[in-house]
């Protein structure tokens, strides 16, 4: 998704770079002041994907520069060669400070345009140890962007791409002390979640389009403090563009992607409410088949937490899904995995077990300290 953590984390990212612009940042107040970044006729000016909307493929693997925000997410479930457990997170955010029309050319790079920003995330995580890293740019200039044709997401020198005519994609990071180099190949059909793609995220109508490719083998090299290891395993890439924040009463977002050894895959959210929480989800059974899943459908609920003076989260899951014969406990892998950066999250692997095994990512926001 990463709604998620973005509609914060990418908000302040602007007010970084508006700050080194010498304009005047707005002053975030959590989820409930995100609505307030621009003003009505501003926030008007954007299109808000609604039910009924359609994902185009390959068009929507691009940039929507006609919407407020978007993202590109890949979490990762890998192993080292000598057997270990590894996960990574690459996310890049856009957030639209201008809206344009899709078929419109950008502003010429020298008259140094602020029409959008622009910000990536990467992370590495073992067993009670986790690298993290951020960086923001400005758009327009040449240091951050995206294509569909062919598929290519960048800031710097971090990026994802298509090689292969489009059947293999590259993702290259690199940190002061860590970076990657992976392979990844698609091994399914994209999934579309929601509504044949848009995505409720409250009962009165909020949300976005959103899609997934829940399966992605993935191969490649990992590099920390000067140790170079090679990785093996799966991904789950996730696509997701709306201009309709979350509500004001909705207080953080609890997110997770599942790879059962059966051959399921499940992603299930949770959106705090101040009456309760909006749950919504996809099962994507063995042989492909799509459910989506209402609040009717599944439970999921924490039970277990972890105290850091970043914020307690809940690292622990049950998920239950009665139509499916499933009954989950999900559980983040040992160790503190806050991701400290200009906003403050939790990203991890997890694992699961009950009634079916595997693996997976959590994403959490909304917990950290005051």
């Amino acid at each position: 998704m990463s709604v998620r953590t973005v509609w914060m984390v990418v908000l302040i990212g602007w007010g970084a770079v508006l700050a080194g612009c010498g304009r005047e940042a707005p002053e975030p107040a959590g989820f409930a002041g995100l609505g307030d970044s621009l003003s009505s006729a501003e926030a008007g000016d954007f299109r808000q994907p609604r039910a009924g909307d359609r994902i185009r493929l390959p068009r929507d693997l691009g940039p929507h520069p006609d919407v407020r925000i978007e993202w590109w997410y890949l979490t990762a479930n890998l192993t080292t060669a000598d057997g270990q457990p590894l996960g990574l997170q690459w996310t890049q955010f856009r957030q639209a400070l201008v809206p344009r029309a899709p078929g419109d050319s950008a502003p010429a790079a020298e008259t140094w345009p602020l029409q959008s920003v622009w910000m990536a995330h990467a992370a590495v995580s073992r067993p009670d140890e986790h690298h993290f890293s951020e960086r923001v740019a400005r758009g327009d200039i040449g240091h951050a962007g995206a294509r569909a044709e062919p598929f290519s997401v960048w800031l710097d020198d971090w990026s994802l791409r298509t090689t292969g005519h489009g059947r293999v994609w590259q993702l290259s990071v690199a940190a002061a002390d860590w970076s990657y180099d992976l392979t990844l190949r698609p091994r399914r059909a994209p999934v579309r979640h929601g509504d044949n793609g848009f995505s409720a995220k409250s009962a009165s109508g909020e949300g976005s389009m959103y899609f997934s490719y829940v399966d992605l083998a993935i191969e490649g090299q990992v590099t920390v403090d000067g140790v170079t290891q090679s990785v093996a395993g799966s991904g789950w890439f996730d696509r997701e563009w709306s201009s309709q924040f979350l509500r004001s009463d909705q207080r953080g977002w609890d997110w997770m992607a599942l790879q059962l050894d059966s051959g399921a895959r499940v992603m299930a959210f949770r959106l705090r409410e101040a009456d309760g929480a909006f749950l919504s989800g996809t099962w994507i059974g063995p042989d492909g088949a799509v459910q989506a899943l209402t609040g009717d459908d599944f439970t999921l609920e924490p039970d277990q937490r972890r105290a850091f003076a970043t914020g307690t989260v809940p690292a622990g899951w049950r998920l239950t899904i009665p139509a499916q014969a499933v009954d989950l406990n999900v559980e983040a892998m040992p160790g503190n995995f806050w991701n400290r950066g200009l906003y403050p999250y939790w990203e991890s692997p997890v694992s699961v077990s009950g009634s079916h095994s595997g693996r997976g990512y959590l994403e959490l926001t909304g917990y950290e300290a005051d």
